[in-house]
């Protein structure tokens, strides 16, 4: 049996499609608790069976570790008990080191190894680390270049020609009822503006990204539906940003990115689905990954550090589109599953 670690939301739309081929038996785990459930929420969503094992340790290295041992302990139980041969993983630390220390095949798939696009060895985050070296076969996309894990021992890896949103997203139908009826509070007779926060908890962050709040207090006042996708709690955005839509409820997120006009984003994946329906999006992030500095040289992106040049591009920004451009972009890109079915299941 083939086990699947899906511990962020982005893993588990990247895999959905290629589990849907396997025609071998698979197993998804995941963890969670009360401080982050956006994972077993989608999960939910998409009527998939799950085993949560473990917990997120929080934003201290201590908590971090703690949690992570517990955790593979955990894991090992599973692995035996559901006789596991293959574990895939997004480069997740607990099953690489398990899937590793239990003589498996142990598939990662790494998108961003390093803390900024000007790589060098100190460069490389935790997770890579902690998860290329026990890698049976490492799958990259065409942005990054192969002497990036090969300085960390890895001797089998594949390298795919598409940004990982687009696995999802190729063969999406805008469905205006689903957001009419999930967003009821929409105006569509004004811009529409999605902001998301950064993960300020992840070990790669640089620092907290606070002037990003700035911002939203300064949007939230002009005539628009401006709408904050929360990364943790909520009950701060909510006491602190009155005239904003906080979204608590888990939905399919990509039918309101193909509606947006602009797009304000200290995350990754999300920026990046937003740039597939040419939405203008600014980076607002502590640092510029791989594929951030892609999408920028492409024009599809913007990264600014700044509270007032972001207000002067959101204003500017929102009242145009580069639906033609993205359109150009990821045209040339590849999809190839079956790719990833075969190693999986060899």
């Amino acid at each position: 049996m083939i086990l699947f670690d899906v511990v962020t939301p982005k893993w588990l739309l990247f895999f959905y499609p290629i589990m849907q081929k396997l025609s071998k038996k698979y197993l998804i785990t995941t963890r969670g608790d009360s401080s982050y459930s956006e994972v077993t929420e989608l999960l939910k969503l998409y009527n998939l069976y799950y085993i949560s094992i473990g917990r997120y340790g929080g934003s201290t290295l201590e908590e971090k570790l703690k949690a992570s041992i517990d955790r593979q302990i955990q894991l090992i139980e599973v692995v035996k008990k559901y006789n596991i041969k293959t574990v895939v993983s997004g480069s997740v630390p607990d099953i690489s080191r398990v899937g590793f220390g239990l003589g498996l095949k142990v598939i990662n798939f790494e998108d961003m190894p390093c803390k900024d696009y000007k790589c060098n060895c100190q460069d490389i985050v935790p997770q890579t680390r902690l998860t290329a070296p026990f890698s049976s076969v490492l799958f990259k996309p065409f942005f990054l270049e192969d002497e990036i894990f090969e300085k960390l021992g890895v001797c089998n890896i594949k390298t795919y020609n598409f940004l990982d949103p687009l696995i999802w997203l190729k063969d999406f139908k805008l469905d205006l009822e689903y957001i009419k009826k999930e967003l009821p509070f929409i105006d569509f007779n004004k811009k529409i503006v999605v902001v998301r926060e950064e993960e300020y908890k992840a070990s790669y962050v640089l620092k907290n990204t606070n002037f990003l709040y700035e911002v939203i207090e300064c949007l939230q006042n002009l005539d628009i539906n401006l709408i904050i996708i929360p990364r943790y709690e909520t009950d701060y955005l909510k006491e602190r940003f009155k005239k904003a839509i906080i979204l608590e409820k888990k939905i399919k997120l990509q039918h309101l990115l193909a509606i947006s006009n602009l797009f304000i984003g200290g995350g990754g994946t999300i920026n990046i689905e937003a740039t597939y329906f040419g939405v203008p999006v600014i980076s607002t992030r502590s640092f510029i990954s791989h594929y951030d500095k892609f999408l920028i040289d492409n024009g599809l992106m913007f990264h600014s550090n700044d509270k007032n040049e972001i207000i002067e591009l959101s204003k500017k920004l929102m009242n145009t589109n580069f639906k033609e451009k993205a359109k150009s972009i990821y045209n040339k890109m590849e999809v190839d599953i079956d790719m990833f079915v075969g190693e999986i299941e060899n």
